[in-house]
């Protein structure tokens, strides 16, 4: 079992429990799911960019990442429908877990002039997003093999109903938020 797991089933939910007064385990709000997804508009005409951006992403998350496709086309930015236009990968059970406990404690102290990741993050709903400017942060990512710098995005998915007890929740498994 994960680090993080073992943590949030022996510490973290009975405090959630006992902060907010549950009567039943199953109202204990838990992370569903972590989406990680790059999106590379410029490497629509490059199949061998893409191909890079999905076996750096697959390096980071330890899962096989997906292309994804244009659904409409644009013709302001040169995009058809079917186009390839970024990468995703959507994590559960134990990769979640162990990406997510690398996450915290190994990529986000390597940013520079890190201060905290924004704790207004979260969409109503009780799910966060947090943007990273550059993959280059994952001790997997090789400097001298990437062949451009790219952000991705991180949804952190969980079935808490509120926006406080979803903070409460990262919060408590480690996430580090900065202080207004």
């Amino acid at each position: 079992m994960p680090r993080l797991q073992d943590k949030y089933n022996q510490e973290i939910a009975p405090a959630l429990m006992k902060k907010f007064g549950y009567k039943s385990v199953m109202q204990i709000p838990k992370l569903e799911k972590i989406v990680v997804n790059v999106g590379c508009g410029d490497c629509k005409d490059n199949q061998k960019m893409i191909e890079n951006v999905q076996k750096e992403i697959s390096q980071i998350t330890g899962q096989h990442a997906v292309i994804t496709k244009a659904r409409k086309s644009v013709a302001n930015f040169k995009l058809r429908e079917g186009m390839n236009v970024g990468v995703k990968v959507t994590l559960r059970h134990d990769k979640m877990w162990e990406f997510l406990d690398r996450l915290f404690n190994v990529a986000l102290p390597r940013v520079r002039d890190f201060r905290g990741i924004n704790p207004n993050s979260f969409d109503g709903r009780g799910n966060y997003a947090l943007g990273l400017k550059e993959q280059l942060i994952f001790p997997e990512i090789d400097y001298d093999k990437i062949d451009k710098i790219r952000g991705m995005d991180i949804v952190m998915c969980t079935t808490a109903n509120t926006d406080e007890e979803a903070r409460e929740l990262i919060t408590l498994l480690g996430a580090p938020f900065y202080q207004n």
